[in-house]
Protein backbone atom coordinates (compact mmCIF):
# COMPACT_ATOMS: atom_id res chain seq x y z
CA UNK A 1 0.00 0.00 0.00
CA UNK A 2 2.50 2.56 0.83
CA UNK A 3 4.14 1.79 -2.53
CA UNK A 4 1.03 2.27 -3.94
CA UNK A 5 0.44 5.65 -2.53
CA UNK A 6 4.29 6.86 -3.26
CA UNK A 7 3.42 5.97 -7.50
CA UNK A 8 1.89 9.16 -8.37
CA UNK A 9 1.34 7.84 -11.82
CA UNK A 10 -1.00 5.15 -10.21
CA UNK A 11 -2.98 7.74 -8.05
CA UNK A 12 -3.41 9.85 -11.15
CA UNK A 13 -4.73 7.25 -12.58
CA UNK A 14 -7.56 6.27 -10.08
CA UNK A 15 -8.26 9.86 -9.58
CA UNK A 16 -8.82 10.98 -13.16
CA UNK A 17 -12.07 9.49 -13.62
CA UNK A 18 -13.43 11.32 -10.98
CA UNK A 19 -11.84 14.31 -11.88
CA UNK A 20 -13.79 13.95 -15.55
CA UNK A 21 -16.74 13.68 -13.89
CA UNK A 22 -16.07 16.48 -11.42
CA UNK A 23 -15.26 18.44 -14.40
CA UNK A 24 -17.82 17.61 -16.94
CA UNK A 25 -21.06 17.46 -14.54
CA UNK A 26 -19.97 20.39 -12.70
CA UNK A 27 -17.25 22.92 -13.27
CA UNK A 28 -17.80 23.22 -17.18
CA UNK A 29 -21.73 23.80 -16.20
CA UNK A 30 -21.11 26.42 -13.37
CA UNK A 31 -18.34 28.56 -16.47
CA UNK A 32 -21.28 28.63 -18.51
CA UNK A 33 -23.73 29.39 -16.18
CA UNK A 34 -21.24 32.29 -14.81
CA UNK A 35 -20.59 33.42 -18.73
CA UNK A 36 -24.33 33.02 -19.63
CA UNK A 37 -25.32 35.07 -16.70
CA UNK A 38 -23.81 38.78 -18.33
CA UNK A 39 -25.30 37.41 -21.31
CA UNK A 40 -28.90 38.18 -23.29
CA UNK A 41 -29.63 34.77 -24.04
CA UNK A 42 -33.40 33.07 -25.00
CA UNK A 43 -34.18 30.41 -26.60
CA UNK A 44 -34.48 32.05 -30.54
CA UNK A 45 -30.70 33.51 -30.21
CA UNK A 46 -27.17 32.83 -29.62
CA UNK A 47 -26.09 34.32 -26.39
CA UNK A 48 -24.87 37.97 -26.56
CA UNK A 49 -22.66 39.79 -23.93
CA UNK A 50 -24.47 42.57 -21.97
CA UNK A 51 -22.35 43.03 -19.38
CA UNK A 52 -23.95 43.42 -15.31
CA UNK A 53 -27.73 43.95 -17.08
CA UNK A 54 -29.09 40.76 -15.88
CA UNK A 55 -27.72 41.97 -12.25
CA UNK A 56 -28.81 45.21 -12.73
CA UNK A 57 -32.39 43.85 -13.67
CA UNK A 58 -32.40 41.93 -10.54
CA UNK A 59 -32.73 45.57 -8.53
CA UNK A 60 -36.08 46.28 -9.57
CA UNK A 61 -37.67 42.75 -9.68
CA UNK A 62 -40.09 42.39 -7.20
CA UNK A 63 -40.64 39.03 -6.99
CA UNK A 64 -37.11 38.13 -6.73
CA UNK A 65 -37.00 40.03 -3.71
CA UNK A 66 -40.25 38.15 -2.63
CA UNK A 67 -38.00 35.09 -3.66
CA UNK A 68 -35.16 35.96 -1.53
CA UNK A 69 -37.04 36.58 1.67
CA UNK A 70 -38.66 33.46 1.21
CA UNK A 71 -35.52 31.60 0.58
CA UNK A 72 -33.62 33.04 3.84
CA UNK A 73 -36.78 32.36 5.85
CA UNK A 74 -36.64 28.88 4.73
CA UNK A 75 -32.70 28.63 5.69
CA UNK A 76 -33.46 30.24 9.35
CA UNK A 77 -36.48 28.15 10.05
CA UNK A 78 -34.64 25.22 8.60
CA UNK A 79 -31.24 25.37 10.53
CA UNK A 80 -32.82 26.01 13.36
CA UNK A 81 -35.89 23.76 13.96
CA UNK A 82 -34.01 20.49 11.64
CA UNK A 83 -30.96 21.05 14.57
CA UNK A 84 -33.62 21.17 17.45
CA UNK A 85 -35.97 18.37 16.41
CA UNK A 86 -33.45 16.23 14.80
CA UNK A 87 -31.71 16.22 18.42
CA UNK A 88 -34.39 15.81 20.24
CA UNK A 89 -35.14 13.00 18.15
CA UNK A 90 -31.35 11.33 18.20
CA UNK A 91 -31.54 11.80 21.61
CA UNK A 92 -34.57 10.08 22.62
CA UNK A 93 -34.02 7.13 20.49
CA UNK A 94 -30.49 6.98 21.58
CA UNK A 95 -31.96 6.19 25.19
CA UNK A 96 -34.85 3.46 24.34
CA UNK A 97 -34.24 0.22 23.50
CA UNK A 98 -38.04 -0.87 22.39
CA UNK A 99 -39.36 0.32 19.21
CA UNK A 100 -35.72 2.21 18.48
CA UNK A 101 -35.49 0.77 14.73
CA UNK A 102 -39.72 1.03 14.29
CA UNK A 103 -39.27 4.43 15.22
CA UNK A 104 -36.25 5.46 13.90
CA UNK A 105 -37.40 3.87 10.03
CA UNK A 106 -41.15 5.65 10.59
CA UNK A 107 -39.20 9.25 11.22
CA UNK A 108 -36.44 8.71 8.85
CA UNK A 109 -39.17 7.18 5.75
CA UNK A 110 -40.53 10.78 4.51
CA UNK A 111 -36.67 11.40 3.63
CA UNK A 112 -36.83 8.36 0.76
CA UNK A 113 -40.14 8.95 -0.47
CA UNK A 114 -40.69 11.29 -3.99
CA UNK A 115 -41.00 15.30 -3.05
CA UNK A 116 -43.46 15.61 -6.02
CA UNK A 117 -45.65 12.82 -4.22
CA UNK A 118 -45.78 14.17 -1.39
CA UNK A 119 -45.81 17.75 -2.74
CA UNK A 120 -49.37 16.23 -4.20
CA UNK A 121 -50.75 14.82 -1.06
CA UNK A 122 -49.59 17.60 0.91
CA UNK A 123 -51.49 20.28 -1.27
CA UNK A 124 -54.92 18.38 -1.05
CA UNK A 125 -54.47 18.00 2.54
CA UNK A 126 -54.48 21.37 2.68
CA UNK A 127 -56.77 22.37 0.11
CA UNK A 128 -59.79 24.65 0.95
CA UNK A 129 -62.58 22.23 0.59
CA UNK A 130 -60.49 18.53 1.33
CA UNK A 131 -58.95 17.25 3.73
CA UNK A 132 -57.92 18.99 7.44
CA UNK A 133 -60.43 21.91 6.62
CA UNK A 134 -63.30 18.85 5.59
CA UNK A 135 -62.85 17.91 9.30
CA UNK A 136 -62.80 21.67 11.02
CA UNK A 137 -66.07 22.19 8.86
CA UNK A 138 -67.68 18.83 10.61
CA UNK A 139 -65.88 19.88 13.99
CA UNK A 140 -68.11 23.32 13.54
CA UNK A 141 -65.61 25.39 12.31
CA UNK A 142 -67.25 27.47 9.85
CA UNK A 143 -64.27 30.06 8.62
CA UNK A 144 -61.40 27.36 8.01
CA UNK A 145 -57.98 28.94 7.45
CA UNK A 146 -57.00 29.13 3.76
CA UNK A 147 -53.91 27.32 4.46
CA UNK A 148 -52.13 27.59 1.01
CA UNK A 149 -53.91 30.87 -0.21
CA UNK A 150 -53.49 33.54 2.71
CA UNK A 151 -51.45 36.08 1.49
CA UNK A 152 -52.02 38.20 5.17
CA UNK A 153 -48.47 39.15 6.82
CA UNK A 154 -44.74 39.76 6.47
CA UNK A 155 -44.26 35.86 6.27
CA UNK A 156 -47.61 34.53 4.78
CA UNK A 157 -49.49 31.33 6.08
CA UNK A 158 -48.38 29.01 3.43
CA UNK A 159 -44.68 29.53 3.66
CA UNK A 160 -45.34 28.46 7.40
CA UNK A 161 -47.33 25.26 5.93
CA UNK A 162 -44.69 24.69 4.04
CA UNK A 163 -42.09 24.92 6.17
CA UNK A 164 -43.47 22.74 8.60
CA UNK A 165 -44.18 19.90 6.21
CA UNK A 166 -40.60 20.05 4.98
CA UNK A 167 -39.45 20.18 8.46
CA UNK A 168 -41.84 16.92 8.26
CA UNK A 169 -39.65 15.23 5.54
CA UNK A 170 -36.49 16.30 6.12
CA UNK A 171 -36.16 15.77 9.55
CA UNK A 172 -35.28 12.56 9.40
CA UNK A 173 -31.83 12.76 7.86
CA UNK A 174 -30.55 15.31 10.45
CA UNK A 175 -31.78 12.68 12.87
CA UNK A 176 -29.78 9.59 11.01
CA UNK A 177 -26.65 11.63 11.35
CA UNK A 178 -26.85 12.81 14.89
CA UNK A 179 -27.22 9.57 15.92
CA UNK A 180 -24.47 8.12 13.85
CA UNK A 181 -22.01 10.31 15.61
CA UNK A 182 -24.26 9.95 19.11
CA UNK A 183 -23.24 5.92 18.81
CA UNK A 184 -19.60 6.58 17.91
CA UNK A 185 -18.86 8.37 21.34
CA UNK A 186 -17.40 5.69 24.18
CA UNK A 187 -19.49 4.32 26.09
CA UNK A 188 -16.88 4.82 29.42
CA UNK A 189 -17.32 8.41 28.95
CA UNK A 190 -20.74 7.92 29.94
CA UNK A 191 -20.39 5.38 32.81
CA UNK A 192 -17.71 8.15 34.22
CA UNK A 193 -20.11 11.17 34.21
CA UNK A 194 -22.41 8.74 35.82
CA UNK A 195 -19.77 7.36 38.08
CA UNK A 196 -18.80 11.42 38.80
CA UNK A 197 -22.82 12.20 39.77
CA UNK A 198 -24.03 13.29 36.52
CA UNK A 199 -27.70 12.91 35.24
CA UNK A 200 -29.08 11.93 31.86
CA UNK A 201 -29.37 15.68 31.47
CA UNK A 202 -26.09 16.90 32.50
CA UNK A 203 -24.12 14.24 30.64
CA UNK A 204 -26.35 15.11 27.62
CA UNK A 205 -25.18 18.71 28.22
CA UNK A 206 -21.55 18.75 29.24
CA UNK A 207 -20.22 15.64 27.40
CA UNK A 208 -22.38 14.41 24.19
CA UNK A 209 -23.27 18.14 22.66
CA UNK A 210 -19.71 19.02 22.89
CA UNK A 211 -18.48 15.78 21.07
CA UNK A 212 -21.86 16.48 18.22
CA UNK A 213 -20.45 19.80 17.41
CA UNK A 214 -18.72 18.72 13.63
CA UNK A 215 -21.75 16.86 12.77
CA UNK A 216 -23.65 19.90 13.96
CA UNK A 217 -22.00 21.82 11.39
CA UNK A 218 -22.61 19.07 8.71
CA UNK A 219 -26.27 18.83 9.29
CA UNK A 220 -26.61 22.42 9.18
CA UNK A 221 -24.48 23.14 6.27
CA UNK A 222 -26.58 20.26 4.72
CA UNK A 223 -29.63 21.71 5.60
CA UNK A 224 -28.81 25.36 4.66
CA UNK A 225 -28.07 24.49 1.13
CA UNK A 226 -30.89 22.34 0.85
CA UNK A 227 -33.16 25.59 2.11
CA UNK A 228 -31.39 27.85 -0.37
CA UNK A 229 -31.82 25.39 -3.33
CA UNK A 230 -35.64 24.50 -2.41
CA UNK A 231 -37.79 24.02 -4.52
CA UNK A 232 -40.15 20.72 -5.59
CA UNK A 233 -42.80 21.20 -2.42
CA UNK A 234 -43.20 24.79 -3.08
CA UNK A 235 -43.57 24.17 -6.87
CA UNK A 236 -45.68 21.19 -6.63
CA UNK A 237 -48.06 22.67 -3.81
CA UNK A 238 -48.59 26.37 -4.89
CA UNK A 239 -46.26 26.88 -8.43
CA UNK A 240 -45.32 30.03 -6.47
CA UNK A 241 -48.41 31.48 -5.83
CA UNK A 242 -50.60 33.12 -5.02
CA UNK A 243 -49.31 36.02 -6.90
CA UNK A 244 -45.99 35.05 -6.68
CA UNK A 245 -46.28 35.06 -2.65
CA UNK A 246 -44.62 31.95 -2.18
CA UNK A 247 -41.66 32.09 -4.71
CA UNK A 248 -37.92 31.41 -3.35
CA UNK A 249 -35.31 31.30 -5.56
CA UNK A 250 -35.06 28.04 -7.12
CA UNK A 251 -38.78 28.39 -8.53
CA UNK A 252 -38.15 31.88 -9.93
CA UNK A 253 -35.01 30.79 -11.46
CA UNK A 254 -36.98 28.13 -13.05
CA UNK A 255 -40.30 30.36 -13.84
CA UNK A 256 -37.61 32.36 -15.99
CA UNK A 257 -35.32 29.98 -17.44
CA UNK A 258 -38.32 27.75 -18.14
CA UNK A 259 -41.09 29.33 -18.95
CA UNK A 260 -40.06 32.66 -20.09
CA UNK A 261 -37.39 31.45 -21.48
CA UNK A 262 -34.56 34.22 -20.24
CA UNK A 263 -31.41 31.66 -20.02
CA UNK A 264 -28.89 34.89 -18.81
CA UNK A 265 -31.50 36.10 -16.40
CA UNK A 266 -31.95 32.92 -15.28
CA UNK A 267 -28.25 31.78 -14.91
CA UNK A 268 -27.81 35.45 -13.25
CA UNK A 269 -30.33 34.15 -10.42
CA UNK A 270 -28.59 30.89 -10.51
CA UNK A 271 -25.05 32.59 -9.63
CA UNK A 272 -26.53 34.70 -6.97
CA UNK A 273 -27.94 31.00 -5.75
CA UNK A 274 -24.40 29.78 -5.56
CA UNK A 275 -22.66 32.24 -3.68
CA UNK A 276 -25.24 32.26 -1.19
CA UNK A 277 -25.04 28.56 -0.54
CA UNK A 278 -21.06 29.36 -0.39
CA UNK A 279 -21.17 32.18 2.34
CA UNK A 280 -23.62 30.73 4.22
CA UNK A 281 -21.44 27.74 4.54
CA UNK A 282 -18.30 29.45 5.11
CA UNK A 283 -20.42 31.20 8.22
CA UNK A 284 -22.00 28.12 9.47
CA UNK A 285 -18.30 26.48 9.65
CA UNK A 286 -16.83 30.08 11.22
CA UNK A 287 -19.44 30.27 13.73
CA UNK A 288 -19.94 26.37 14.89
CA UNK A 289 -16.64 26.14 16.62
CA UNK A 290 -15.38 22.29 16.38
CA UNK A 291 -12.70 20.42 18.12
CA UNK A 292 -11.40 17.29 17.72
CA UNK A 293 -11.75 15.14 20.66
CA UNK A 294 -10.38 11.38 21.13
CA UNK A 295 -14.19 9.02 21.34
Amino acid sequence: MDKLLRNKKAIAVFMLPAFLLFTLVLFIPIVQSVYYSFCEYKVTSAPVFIGLENYKTMLSDKTLKIALKNSLFFLIFSCVSQLLVGLLYAALLTNIKTGRNAFKNIIYLPCVLSSAALGLLWMFIFSPKLGINQLLEKWGVEEAPLWLMDTKGFIILPMWVIAFVSLWQYVGQSMMLYMAQISGISKSLMEASYIDGCTKPMTFRYITLPLLRPMVATAMSLNAIGSLKFFDLIFNMTEGGPNHKTEVLATHLYQQGFKYFKYGYASAIGVVLLVLCLAVTLFINKVVKTEQYEM
